[in-house]
């Protein structure tokens, strides 16, 4: 939100690092495992997942895991999901909607450490129960079990290094996580931006060998290029059009001529990217997370504007960064919009039939669109000042490190 008064805001920032009371920490658990569990409960639990095990199931059998054409990830992921398809569904029906929830507080974790946010403050506690209990996509995510959690959790984690001066390290998880789900491959020009090529190495060379690992182990890997490939690119069929948020397939359900509405999306993701370089060009002294956060933010859903599909999910990836930087004065979510931006993505809204189904496209695309304009509006308007970080005045003590981020952290807050 937006204080007209610095010193609310102040007081709020420091009412909300404060360590969260016993009460609310319950409450947290209690929503986080009650998606879990029922999602376990229900039929179609992690309807994406066996698309995953079903290929891993293939490659055991001797046959090529891209016969099925929805299977959409490198070789790579194929070896990944081997230990998924070893477990007893039963088994399966517990642990994955617990390990997705366990990414996403990962992510959510990383987040907070990046920002120095004690990790059981109101802020820490409340946000990941809130995000699981009010953010649709959330409990979609966890429902279908997509492997979009693991960028999730990835990204947080190597922005995380990367600040600490970790790029190698960070480019081991970025790589990691391409294996898995090649959904993180626009970041490789954050390590470009930063000129960090021991970073970008790991990054590239980590999914690129695995994948050739898995080519080798399955029959007909070619398939890849002549088949799944061009499946993806046409934006798969019409099974994932209702779902689809990227303009190049929402403009034309609106009646936009197909090659305006693909012009429509390379235009404003130019505009995100120029947003992305403006950004990292303009160092701030003392916020060295924030403009790697807003960076790889802006790159990233400049990536979703274009990509095909863009689902509802994506958004997990860049969402928990955002709102971890609030903590800082003048970031975007200390902004009504950004909040406005969120309204349709809100759980509990009785939305009308249509719209949460066959046309739930549109609201997703507009948050999409919403907090990519948001984010490049902000980097882009003239006579942007200069962030001061966040006080932690109230917060835990240092010393406790469960509860709170250690001081080399702080200390090593400059720029890049």
């Amino acid at each position: 939100m937006k204080w007209d008064h610095p010193e609310a805001g102040d007081r709020l920032t420091v009412w909300l690092l404060r360590p969260a009371p016993r009460s609310l920490r319950v409450v947290s658990l209690v929503v986080l495992l009650t998606v879990a569990v029922s999602t376990s409960l229900r039929a179609n639990w992690g309807s994406d997942n066996a698309f995953v095990v079903k290929a891993a199931d293939a490659l055991m059998a001797g046959i090529s895991p891209y016969e099925d054409k929805r299977f959409l990830y490198l070789p790579s992921a194929v070896i990944m999901a081997v230990p998924e398809a070893l477990l007893p569904r039963e088994v399966l029906r517990w642990l994955l909607p617990v390990g997705i929830s366990g990414l996403v507080g990962v992510g959510w974790w990383a987040a907070l450490r990046l920002f120095s946010v004690p990790l059981c403050s109101r802020f820490a506690v409340g946000g990941l129960g809130l995000l699981a209990l009010a953010y649709e996509p959330y409990a979609n995510l966890v429902l279908i079990g997509n492997w979009t959690a693991i960028s999730a959790a990835a990204l947080p984690v190597a922005l995380l290094l990367a600040h600490r001066r970790s790029w190698g390290a960070a480019g081991l998880v970025v790589g990691l996580a391409i294996a898995c789900k090649p959904m993180l491959v626009p970041i490789g020009l954050l390590f470009v931006l930063a000129r960090q090529w021991r970073g970008l190495a790991p990054a590239v060379l980590v999914p690129v060998g695995m994948s050739l690992v898995g080519a080798l182990l399955m029959p007909s890997p070619t398939l890849f290029f002549t088949k799944t490939l061009p499946f993806l690119f046409q934006g798969q069929d019409a099974y994932a059009l209702p779902w689809d948020a990227s303009p190049i397939a929402v403009l034309p359900r609106l009646g936009v001529p197909t090659p305006v509405a693909v012009l429509a999306a390379f235009a404003g993701a130019s505009v995100v990217l120029w947003g992305a370089w403006t950004r990292w060009r303009r160092a701030d002294a003392d916020a060295g997370e924030l403009r790697l956060v807003e960076t790889a933010c802006m790159v990233m859903l400049a990536a979703f504007l274009v990509s095909r599909p863009s689902f509802d999910h994506y958004l997990l990836v860049v969402l928990p960064l955002l709102l971890a930087s609030g903590v800082r004065e003048g970031s975007m979510p200390r902004t009504p919009w950004f909040w406005v931006a969120l309204v349709p993505q809100t759980a509990g809204i009785p939305w009308p039939s249509e719209v949460e189904r066959k046309r739930r496209a549109f609201r997703d695309a507009a948050t999409l669109c919403g907090l990519a304009f948001l984010l490049a509006r902000r980097v882009l308007r003239p006579g942007r000042v200069t962030l001061d970080p966040v006080t932690t005045a109230g917060s835990p003590p240092r010393t406790e490190p469960e509860c709170a981020a250690t001081p080399a952290e702080s200390a090593s807050r400059t720029a890049f």
